[in-house]
């Protein structure tokens, strides 16, 4: 081998600057230690102060488990890496002997999925700068729907004009409505790109206006249903819960060359699959619909390498396949790697991420420390996979292998013979008394299919890798009201929890498989939920004891004030510079800020709820698919950074009562101190006056929401009525 193929295809810088983080993190847990000291030997004595040493003892075992999340919270910052690739050494290498890519889109409801969202997507991941005979996409249609399978039989004919259009003027992104949305006109001086921009763009036009007249008619004319036989499918009264599998359409049948584009070139073989669904049988959400794409894309391309992506999130990076095989396909290491994950980002964060959604510091600091302390986790979509270790392989040397000759495509059978063989690959019983879901293919039974499976791949002694290119790779679509993001973030606390309480707890099922440190990281993401009763307690209880002038924390001339004062300043202005350096405003830190306890004084407190009355057998387990289009106004709203509250929810309700509540108590603490000048009680309550005045502050777009606002975006008066009854009772009572 010479010195040239000796060069590694990827490399890993360390983070700098460690050892000032663990002289930070070594002072704050010194400070924790003092808090706890403090606590317990200043313990309220029984003599009537019943309510006082109930109180103390809630704010302690919410400390504790705070501190408790927070030197877990460590592990995923302790020390992070950073990956980068070279592409042109792949190309030189291995350029002949790529291997095969199946690509899988994943829709589930055209009503919330839009179909020409979904085919956009599909689009971009058709369009990628590899070579397109070794390119299968499939699209998986849980809702199967005939609207879906007519977008993507446009899409498909709209891929002959636009393969060739990004390969010419090399374009970015290749999704045709973020190309057009990001370049309102054609940038390029050659003479021939105004024409040829014009006439591509109509064309996309065309095609998207007819995909929207006949999503908004809900049903395919039948001029339009003659079109393909494919059609044929939903004429036999299926619903979205009641059909046979459909796998018949391979729209693009890339197997033999036949199909290209309009310059000669091959296309990547495009197949639309609905599974069989049946009332009677369980169809476990998106793992059950991944498991059927492995088995039915084995049966048709068999590409060693897996990429799955939701269908609201484009490929942003054309080259993001090479990134990813640059891992695989390493001399040295390659053979160790299960899956590359790239991170979630988003398209349509406003400046400040209003909601907090765009998970900055998770995918620029903590996936990164994952990352070194062993693989991170599989998040479900931006995925590529080794397409053994989906299917149960565990690592071991004989992994060692080079990729070519891999990629057999060379399934000679034709269309119509090869659909109705997949037929039973997807069907409802196939996997009856088989290992799918299990040992095989992505697990059943969790919320977060995707969590689980990433788990128990890297248990069978896998690494994972992850790769956050300059460009992004892939951009989806943001929540853009509250209520989205809070049912969003429900659903993922939810299954996470499970997960904590499950054998598959990753220092239970991880023990001696995967190192420590991962361990605690994992379990980060699962303790999300067990947050819930402490923040209710901290962001409740102090404000009701200011109110009955019970104090809960030391006086203002107490050398005790100084632990308390130090690791607040000490965790929040690191937290705002870990935040800056995420690319985040300071404006974005503090809607962070006020999302997080959102999250966890409702999503999180659902999630534990519902988890805990699962484990009891009262209710079944549920999938809630993030709606990704919203109307005109709540558009405008949120690029205004104007909150959306709109419509009633119990969230909403327990997020305005505590608002309320802590108004109350910090208006009555501020009239205590003014108006009666007792500076006694200043000394005694300072710290639960200041608690109750941030809490406040965090919630003024709330409180415009409650009354001051009048669109439709404010919050419902059945909302403020109820909130406000319910802080004036809890007030009452605390006052007498």
């Amino acid at each position: 081998m010479s010195k040239e193929e000796r060069l590694p295809l990827f490399g890993t810088n360390v983070a700098k600057g460690r050892n000032l983080f663990r002289c930070y993190v070594a002072s704050v847990f010194v400070g924790i230690i003092l808090i706890c000291v403090y606590r317990i030997i200043h313990f309220p004595s029984a003599n009537g102060q019943v309510l006082r040493r109930w109180a103390w003892m809630g704010l302690f075992l919410s400390e504790l488990c705070f501190s408790l999340y927070w030197f877990v919270s460590q592990f995923s910052r302790w020390n992070p890496i950073f990956r980068y690739t070279f592409r042109d050494r792949l190309s030189q290498r291995y350029e002949e002997v790529l291997p095969g890519v199946d690509i899988f889109v994943c829709t589930a409801d055209p009503r919330i999925e839009p179909p020409i969202m979904v085919i956009n997507t599909v689009l971009s991941v058709m369009a990628y700068n590899y070579p397109s005979k070794k390119l299968s996409v499939y699209l998986s249609d849980d809702g199967g729907s005939d609207l879906t399978f007519y977008a993507l039989l446009e899409a498909s004919r709209f891929s002959k004009l636009w393969l060739p259009f990004c390969r010419k003027f090399n374009i970015e992104p290749r999704s045709p409505a973020a190309y057009f949305s990001s370049n309102p006109q054609p940038n390029d001086h050659n003479p021939s790109t105004p024409l040829d921009w014009f006439s591509m763009k109509k064309a996309y036009e065309d095609m998207k206006n007819r995909i929207e007249t006949i999503t908004r008619l809900g049903r395919i004319p039948e001029e339009k249903r003659k079109e393909h036989q494919g059609f044929l499918e939903w004429g036999n009264g299926a619903t979205r819960q009641d059909h046979p599998s459909i796998v018949q359409q391979i729209l693009i049948d890339g197997r033999t060359g036949k199909a290209v584009d309009v310059e000669g070139q091959p296309l990547p073989t495009l197949v639309y699959l609905a599974r069989e669904k049946r009332p009677q049988y369980h169809h476990n959400f998106k793992a059950g619909s991944m498991n059927s794409l492995i088995r039915v894309s084995s049966k048709i391309s068999n590409g060693p390498i897996i990429l799955n992506v939701d269908c609201d999130m484009y490929s942003n990076n054309s080259e993001i396949v090479r990134e990813a095989l640059c891992f695989f396909m390493d001399e040295e290491k390659g053979h160790e790697i299960a899956y590359v994950q790239f991170p979630q980002d988003y398209n349509n964060l406003t400046r400040n991420d209003l909601y907090g959604t765009g998970m900055k510091v998770i995918a620029a600091v903590e996936f990164p420390s994952m990352d070194a302390n062993g693989g991170p986790c599989y998040v479900g979509s931006g995925c590529f996979h080794r397409r053994d270790t989906l299917c149960g392989m565990k690592y071991s040397k004989e992994c060692e292998r080079g990729w070519k000759g891999e990629n057999n495509r060379e399934n000679r059978e034709i269309a119509t013979v090869l659909e109705e063989s997949c037929k039973v690959l997807a069907s409802c019983t196939y996997e009856e008394n088989t290992q799918w879901g299990k040992e095989m293919g992505l697990k059943y039974g969790c919320a977060v299919e995707d969590i689980i499976t990433g788990l128990s791949i890297q248990c069978r002694g896998w690494k994972s890798i992850y790769c956050r290119p300059k460009k992004d790779g892939f951009l989806g679509v943001a929540a853009t009201t509250l209520l989205q993001s809070l049912v969003q973030n429900k659903r993922w606390s939810e299954g996470q929890f499970q997960i904590f309480l499950s054998r598959h707890n990753p220092f239970i099922y991880g023990h001696k498989k995967i190192p420590l440190s991962l361990q605690f990281s994992y379990n980060r993401y699962s303790m999300w939920a067990l947050n819930c009763l402490a923040t209710l307690c901290y962001v409740s209880v102090p404000t009701l004891c200011l109110l009955s002038s019970i104090p809960l924390f030391p006086e203002m001339s107490s050398l005790w004030i100084l632990p308390f004062a130090y690791v607040f300043l000490a965790e929040y202005s690191y937290s705002l510079g870990e935040f800056l350096y995420s690319a985040g405003t300071i404006q974005g830190w503090w809607n962070e800020q006020r999302a997080w306890m959102y999250r966890r004084t409702t999503s999180y407190l659902f999630a534990f709820l519902d988890t805990i009355l699962k484990l009891l057998g009262f209710v079944e387990l549920s999938f809630v698919i993030s709606e990704k289009v919203s109307d005109e106004d709540v558009s405008r709203r949120y690029e205004q950074e104007v909150m959306e509250f709109g419509s009633p929810s119990p969230m909403f309700t327990i997020l305005a009562t505590l608002a309320m509540l802590n108004l109350f108590g910090f208006i009555w603490g501020v009239k205590r101190v003014v108006m009666n000048a007792q500076l006694r009680a200043l000394e005694l309550l300072a710290i639960q006056l200041f608690l109750s005045g941030v809490l406040v502050l965090v919630n003024l777009p709330l409180y415009q929401g409650l009354f001051l606002r009048k669109d439709k975006g404010a919050m419902p008066t059945s909302v403020t009525y109820k909130s406000v009854g319910l802080a004036l009772l809890a007030s009452a009572i605390a006052l007498y």
